[in-house]
């Protein structure tokens, strides 16, 4: 009960927010309407219908549908050298809640000059090279609306920060300070059945961190090329994005308090042609600065993760693409020790592979495409097929669906294995 009301009190904050991104719209359009903004300015948007159905059983609530609305967004964008203003607000109404809501997905400003640049304001950014699997990018996910069938641009949610670029020319670099901490989404228990082993107490509380100074994200990106090859090194300093549990009582808890503990993340990239395609290295060190030496049962230990990645185009508008990706965890002794009686216990190193086929038909207005995650240690998967098709260059619809399984209810796609879902997507952009 208390997560359902925490995510009221988000949906309604989140409305709020949205309110006032409208005020932020308005005053952009009367900036704009000035002789100075109106040769750069520009207006876009969609309107779109999103819908996922069970295949399998009802959802926890006793609904069949795992996500049904109708959206429009709308992106405003003006610019005069070298300031730059863009946003994009999106207005929906979420049949499963019954309400009508408004998001800001993006508002910021841009300034350029020579060899550097600084954007503040709500932003999507992306660092690393994996597909769907993230080790340097470290900014927060939205997974409920990935396993709910939506377009995957909403995996990717937005942060209120400030981003500075610097390209003196041996090398560039990226700064990013986040001074309000934002999790990951997860599934609501409501929509999806979960593996949880504190089924039991409902009396929860959710402790995010204290937006100061100290508590603020720093994440740092130097870029070159490297004979050819694009050269990455990363560093974070911040926090986990997936909540961990604090119980009242280790032993007969009543109440359970999700915090997120502090992080640190070393990593590099590389990536290149080779072998008749493209071939990317991704590796990070997770340093869980809370319980370095893993005797914490409540908090993550460190770990080592690493991807390597291949893609090729094997034929006319036909690309392959495959992943392997690792998670070693460290003191992985202490980590067995301290485990309570009764949970799962992880392996020391998890192993996933994934492959993406892609085949666009008609000229490429037809694309089929197929994506699947394997958990080699957990034998755990997620397929997702899909069929997209572009009537004209501005209404698309795709078909698709969401098939998990495993055969242990704790792995990561294995607790998903009641949420089998098909989805409909369809758009028309102006």
């Amino acid at each position: 009960m208390r997560k359902f009301e925490a995510a009221e009190d988000e949906r309604q904050i989140t409305g709020r927010i949205g309110l006032f991104a409208g005020g932020l719209c308005s005053l952009f359009c009367v900036l704009i309407s000035s002789s100075g903004f109106a040769a750069d300015f520009s207006f876009h948007g969609f309107a779109q219908g999103n819908y996922s159905r069970d295949t399998d059983e009802h959802n926890p609530d006793g609904k069949q549908l795992k996500w049904s609305e109708e959206r429009v967004q709308l992106k405003l964008e003006g610019s005069q050298d070298p300031f730059r203003l863009f946003i994009k607000e999106d207005v929906f109404y979420d049949h499963l809640y019954r309400e009508a809501h408004a998001e800001l997905r993006e508002g910021y400003a841009d300034y350029t000059a020579g060899a550097w640049d600084a954007r503040a304001g709500r932003q999507i950014i992306t660092w690393g090279l994996g597909d769907l699997l993230f080790i340097n990018d470290i900014f927060p996910k939205d997974y409920e609306s990935f396993f709910s069938g939506r377009p995957l641009e909403y995996l990717k949610k937005g942060v209120d920060a400030v981003k500075i670029g610097a390209y003196p020319g041996f090398v560039s670099a990226e700064l990013v300070l986040v001074p309000i901490f934002e999790p990951n989404t997860f599934p609501d228990p409501n929509r999806f059945w979960m593996f949880d082993p504190l089924s039991g107490v409902t009396n929860r509380a959710e402790q995010k961190p204290a937006s100061t100074a100290e508590n603020s994200e720093v994440a740092l990106r130097f870029y070159r090329d490297l004979m050819g090859l694009d050269g990455s090194l990363y560093f974070y300093k911040g926090y986990f994005r997936q909540p961990s549990v604090l119980p009242d009582n280790p032993m007969a808890p009543t109440k359970l308090t999700l915090f997120y503990p502090k992080l640190n993340v070393y990593g590099a990239s590389l990536q290149g042609r080779a072998m008749d395609g493209v071939v990317s290295l991704e590796a990070g060190y997770y340093d869980s600065r809370e319980d370095r030496p893993g005797t914490n049962p409540m908090m993550p230990n460190s770990q080592t993760r690493y991807l390597l990645g291949y893609q090729s185009q094997l034929w006319e508008d036909f690309t392959l693409g495959l992943q392997y990706y690792g998670e070693y965890m460290q003191d992985y002794g202490a980590y067995g020790q301290s485990l309570p009686a009764g949970f799962p216990q992880d392996k020391r190193l998890r192993q996933l592979s994934t492959v993406r086929l892609t085949q666009f038909l008609r000229h490429q207005t037809l694309r089929l495409s197929f994506f699947a995650f394997y958990g080699i240690s957990d034998r755990d998967y997620l397929i997702n097929p899909e069929v997209k098709y572009n009537f004209t260059d501005s209404i698309w619809l795709a078909l698709g669906g969401n098939f998990f399984g495993g055969e242990k209810a704790w792995t990561q796609f294995g607790q998903l294995a009641n949420n089998d879902n098909v989805y409909t997507q369809v758009r028309y952009e102006f």
